[in-house]
């Protein structure tokens, strides 16, 4: 993957976030504050405005990463502003990300979502959805797959991960003041991390 396939990817998940906007509200609004949506696609349309001409793939996540944590609200600003940072770093200035690299970006993401929520699987957010994809994306790896397979690997398992956040009590966040209230419902960050993740496997299958 080049510059352009990571613009594309910021893109795509911007244009997968607006037209999901709506059912992203409802779910955060069943346990949250009920902006979620709105919010991530705000920060997305910022973006993908910023999103720069001429530079190397981790200086294009870095950029688009300031302009979600400057445009969007609440929690998820930080959150996702951090994926996409933090991904941005572990690419370094290399013109040019393979599969190890951009596994290691991912793990780099997932380690910052971590350390600024405090959160581990199980506690019903996003961690939910994107340590999954991470271990995924590993496993395929090691077996020998390809980018675009380990992508899809770990879309997949980010989905099914979101899915998964269902039956869960929530342990962090302001879902987590609801208790067992909190039960039966996905988790919206989950749930936006799997659209994420779908808009980066589909970006790398047409490369």
């Amino acid at each position: 993957m080049n510059a352009r396939d990571l613009a594309a990817w910021v893109r795509y998940a911007a244009e997968l976030v607006s037209a999901d906007a709506e059912r992203l509200t409802r779910l955060d609004a069943a346990i949250g504050d009920g902006d979620h949506g709105l919010n991530l696609d705000r920060g997305f349309r910022a973006a993908v405005d910023a999103l720069p001409d001429g530079a190397p793939p981790g200086k294009v996540l870095i950029a688009a990463g300031r302009a979600i944590v400057s445009k969007t609200g609440g929690a998820s600003g930080p959150l996702y502003g951090t994926v996409l940072r933090r991904a941005g770093k572990a690419l370094g200035d290399a013109d040019d990300v393979d599969a190890a690299a951009l596994g290691a970006a991912l793990k780099a993401a997932l380690d910052g979502v971590q350390e600024l929520g405090k959160a581990v699987e199980g506690d019903k957010t996003m961690v939910d959805a994107l340590a999954p994809a991470v271990a995924a994306f590993a496993a395929a790896l090691a077996d020998g797959t390809g980018l675009a397979g380990c992508v899809r690997a770990a879309a997949d398992a980010a989905a099914e991960g979101a899915d998964a956040t269902v039956p869960m009590r929530a342990r962090k966040g302001r879902a987590s003041y609801l208790g067992e209230r909190s039960e039966g419902h996905m988790d919206p960050g989950a749930s936006s991390t799997a659209l994420l993740l779908r808009a980066l496997a589909e970006v790398a299958g047409e490369g």
